[in-house]
């Protein structure tokens, strides 16, 4: 009985054997799917990458568009801001101010000539 026993035993060895191989290379394959198939953590990784890169790069666009929506804003609910950027932009002064000549400070021309027409009424021609 001792001799089935070990008989027995020794042909079921086989199966076994190719049955945990079989589920070691199952394993394995998961595993590579896992790290480098198509959505793996290779892939996560690159793709946390690019969308840092690409976080960075909103950040000043952001913020560019922060101060433009602030901007509309006061532009819309008051004329202060629209009286600032006239004098930043275009250079305009207001009828009871006067305009001083600083050296050394660029200024375009044409606008000279538009704050001076605003300033002093336009000198007509005299006909003789």
């Amino acid at each position: 009985m001792s001799s089935e026993a070990n008989g027995n035993a020794t042909s079921g060895w086989p199966f076994r054997k190719w049955l945990a191989l079989g589920l070691f290379l199952l394993l394995l394959l998961l595993q590579y799917q896992l790290w480098w198939g198509t959505g793996g953590w290779f892939d996560l990784q690159a793709v946390e990458k690019r969308v840092a890169a690409q976080e960075a790069e909103n950040a000043p666009m952001r913020d560019r568009n922060a101060r433009l929506a602030a901007e509309v804003t006061d532009l819309k609910q008051g004329l202060d801001a629209i009286e600032e950027r006239a004098r930043s932009d275009m250079g305009m002064v207001r009828a009871d101010e006067q305009f001083f000549w600083v050296p050394g400070v660029a200024i375009e021309p044409q606008l000279i000539e538009i704050n001076a027409g605003l300033v002093a009424p336009p000198a007509q021609k005299v006909s003789e």
